[in-house]
């Protein structure tokens, strides 16, 4: 993807510049020092999913998927930020050689606010429940455990060590999401993409696609050290409950 510049960051955050930087520093060693952790007292919960993963279907327990983030990079003077791809890692939750195309259309349905095609997709949804499709055939039995309980974006805190992601930030989207973004949601890419975040804890997958970008949105309007803590605590009941999982 040919990169695109985004406004500056103080075009939302409205800091100086030197505050942005201390806050980005701040959030790096943050980053750094919690996913080292982390890895370090998951790695029994690793260990098991691989083996899990194995004796379901016997194919590869990770899965390397592009997606798509925001970058800060000095141009011409200034900061900015650009959109680009990156590999996410992730514990492989569906078949070998998965057919995107049934993502894809839902997709585009839940872009669109097609309330009749996301129904259709999901029959019998009630409200706070995921908009995503029910009984994808392409998932695995382990892959479904996997979801639900949040298991499988566990291997992300290798991308945030990278520097990839952060722990904290909008989520990725696949390239083919964003082909369908407006300007407005192109914004979103202002800030480097986490595993959580504001539109996560406030109903993941069970809020619309509008509210999602809003709630992204606000996220670089307000954005700091302790908000960033807020948000990874308030994580902690939304997996625990599953609150609009799959």
């Amino acid at each position: 993807m040919t990169d695109v510049a985004l406004t500056s960051e103080n075009a939302h955050a409205k800091r100086s510049a030197s505050r942005t930087n201390a806050y980005l520093v701040g959030k790096r060693i943050v980053d750094i020092t919690l996913a080292s952790v982390a890895l370090l007292l998951l790695s029994p919960v690793f260990l098991l999913t691989i083996a899990f993963i194995k004796l379901d279907d016997h194919g590869p327990a990770f899965y390397r998927q592009e997606r798509i983030r925001g970058r800060r990079v000095r141009r011409d003077g200034r900061w900015q930020w650009v959109v680009e791809p990156f590999a996410l890692f992730k514990f492989r939750t569906m078949v070998v050689n998965a057919d995107p195309d049934f993502h894809r259309r839902y997709i585009e349905a839940y872009i669109a606010g097609d309330e009749g095609r996301l129904r259709a997709m999901r029959p019998g949804r009630r409200p706070g429940e995921s908009h995503r499709p029910a009984r994808d055939p392409r998932v695995t039995r382990v892959g479904a455990v996997l979801r639900t309980l949040s298991v499988d974006e566990l291997p992300q805190l290798w991308n945030v060590l990278k520097g990839d992601m952060s722990l904290v930030g909008p989520r990725p989207p696949l390239r083919y999401e964003v082909e369908m973004y407006d300007e407005r949601a192109l914004q979103r890419f202002a800030a480097r993409s986490g595993i959580t975040g504001w539109s996560q804890v406030n109903g993941r997958a069970a809020i619309g696609y509008e509210e999602g970008i809003a709630l992204d949105l606000e996220y670089l309007e307000r954005r700091s050290l302790p908000f960033d803590v807020w948000i990874l605590l308030m994580t902690i009941p939304v997996v625990l409950t599953r609150r609009g999982a799959d």
